[in-house]
């Protein structure tokens, strides 16, 4: 039985407007002066199903940054061009329990990024991206996601202003660290790269439709890609909540500090919420407020 297909506007309706109450709790991000301009009450809800059903709800064209949510679709990406075995020479899959932008664990790992869910991992996947340069291999990688889901995602030119003004100094000492050990070909290519695919902007619906090619089967992507790029979602993709989720909701989900969360449910279709209020982790409150009031009620976990 197919759950997420029985839903209805009106079934989603009560779950929003839970979700809306407790985002207020959230804060905003204030260290990119271009996303403290976001309501904290905003809260949209983007539902794709499998059999093509989509069911949408809350403030909708609300634009946003993917930020870290793009760092699943980063990795497959990868995956789809390099292989497995490359890809984790490359970066670990092993969850953290440290900041997403920590360096101390870093160099405790002795330079081998945990996993490529967190900034260390991104910014070193960034730097294999395929391309000449950041803008290059930014433009390569926004069409590759448009063309295999079919939204419309671009770069965000005023977002990324606003993030190269705010330079994160947390950022720029995974770089320098992971240059110094000789795990980046180019630093500040890998920077601006990273900053830039972080800046991929679009509404609540492109999410969920990059997040329904990671639910179901296709003939673009390699099955077992897929089901990697779920595993680490699942056990990293919420930062050191992720356990914590894993246990609560169940499904491989994937938060940005813009608000946006992705969540998979397998062979189903995908969830994604918009909800700029984040909690002290960076994880979306309402959005996560959403995905388990649903998960609960339809029995989504994937461990039954």
């Amino acid at each position: 039985m197919k759950r997420l297909d029985k839903l209805t506007t009106i079934d989603i309706s009560a779950w929003v407007q839970l979700a809306k109450i407790q985002a207020k709790q959230g804060r905003v991000n204030d260290r990119i002066p271009q996303l403290a301009l976001a309501n904290p009450g905003w809260f949209a809800v983007h539902i794709c199903c499998k059999s093509g059903k989509t069911i949408s709800l809350g403030d909708t064209a609300c634009v946003f940054p993917l930020m870290s949510a793009i760092k699943a679709f980063s990795l497959l990406y990868l995956l789809e061009h390099f292989g497995a075995e490359t890809v984790f020479g490359w970066v670990g899959v092993e969850p953290s329990d440290a900041p997403f932008n920590s360096l101390e664990q870093l160099v405790s790992d002795r330079g081998h990024p945990r996993n490529p869910m967190i900034n260390s991992g991104a910014i070193s996947l960034s730097d294999k991206l395929p391309g000449r340069d950041a803008s290059d291999r930014t433009l390569l990688f926004c069409q590759w996601l448009n063309q295999l889901a079919g939204c419309q995602l671009y770069l965000d030119e005023v977002m990324l202003a606003s993030v190269r003004l705010t330079r994160s100094t947390a950022n720029q000492a995974i770089a320098n660290y992971l240059t110094e050990i000789g795990h980046l070909e180019n630093l500040e290519t890998a920077l601006d790269t990273y900053n830039q695919i972080c800046c991929i902007s679009g509404l609540v619906e492109d999410l969920a439709l990059l997040g329904k090619f990671l639910a179901c089967e296709n003939g673009c992507l390699l099955a077992q890609n897929r089901r990697i790029v779920n595993a680490v979602m699942l056990t990293c993709g919420l930062y050191e909540a992720s356990a914590e989720f894993a246990v609560r909701i169940g499904l491989p989900m994937k938060s940005g500090i813009g608000g946006g969360l992705v969540a998979i449910v397998s062979g189903e279709g995908a969830i994604a919420c918009y909800s700029p209020g984040l909690d002290n982790i960076g994880n979306p409150v309402g959005g996560l407020v959403f995905v388990e009031a649903l998960a609960q009620q339809l029995q989504l976990s994937i461990f039954g």
